[in-house]
Formats: C-alpha cells, structure tokens, sequence
C-alpha cells in the first residue's frame, strides 16, 4: 500500500508557496485543471486540493469546509534536523507556532498550525534513529513515534 496526504486549501497558489518557503517541498505538477499541485521533497506524495470555503467535503453531511483553526487526530509530521530552524521558517511562512516546543525522551516537538487551519509538527529526534530507519534495521513494523501518537491524542 502506498500512502499519500491530501491537504484542502482554499487558494492552491497561497498553499504551495507555504508549503515551499515553510517545509521546502517542491511543485511537482499541477493536475485536474490546476486544482491539484503534487509535492515533493517528504519521503511521500502530498497533494494540495483547491476547495473552496463553504464547499461540501461530502455530499451526505451537512458539514462544510471551515480554514480557521481546527483541531482533528489525523495530522501531520515533518521530522527536521534542526527544530528551531525549521519553526523560525514554518513562522516567517506563515505558520503559527502554537506554544514553545517541547522536550520528549525521544527528542523535541513543536506543535503548529499551517495558515489553512490544518495542524502539523514538527519532529526533532535526539539519540534516536527515525521510525523508517529502525524499522528498515529491524524489520519492524512499528516505532519510535507510536509515543508521540499515543501521547498527542490524549
């Protein structure tokens, strides 16, 4: 299986000079009649959709499309080398740090919110390999991170 994240933004222009200049992923493509632009430069695709404020995500609720913040348990996480660094750039972006980041046996977090509303974090690991990395050593399912996941949706 292979895994990709859709992130809905409401001005596809506004999301991929965010997602450039805070994250340096890269326009890939633009697709469906520049209302999809790829981006690469994660170790996995992420599409950013065009979709309107207001619109429907599904026809069968009655719930729309809102880019104030927003809190859901599926987000995102981008692990840095340098979590300062990578916030200071995130911030002069657009991203709103949401508090100071914090220390965890396993590294460093920075908890953040894009300029859509969608939260994110940003990962710093300290003395620790990577999920990926273990897990490709181990033959491992799974890692390091089901702390973070655990301990973030509590």
């Amino acid at each position: 299986m292979h895994l990709v994240a859709n992130i809905d933004v409401d001005d596809l222009e506004k999301g991929i000079e965010f997602y450039e200049r805070a994250l340096g992923l890269r326009l890939e493509r633009r697709l469906f009649d520049n209302t999809v632009a790829e981006m690469r430069g994660a170790s996995g695709q992420i599409y950013l959709l065009e979709k309107p404020a207001g619109s429907r995500p599904c026809v069968d609720r009655p719930i729309l499309r809102d880019y104030q913040r927003h809190w859901t348990p599926v987000h995102l996480d981008f692990v840095v080398g340098n979590i300062e660094a990578a916030a200071q750039r995130a911030q002069a972006a657009g991203a709103t740090l949401e508090g100071n980041a914090q220390t965890e046996e396993w590294g460093r977090v920075a908890i953040m919110s894009d300029p859509f509303g969608h939260g994110f974090c940003l990962l710093e690991f300290s003395g620790v390999e990577s999920d990926a990395a273990a897990r490709r050593k181990k033959g491992q399912r799974k890692g390091r991170l089901a702390r973070h996941v655990t301990a973030r949706s509590r």
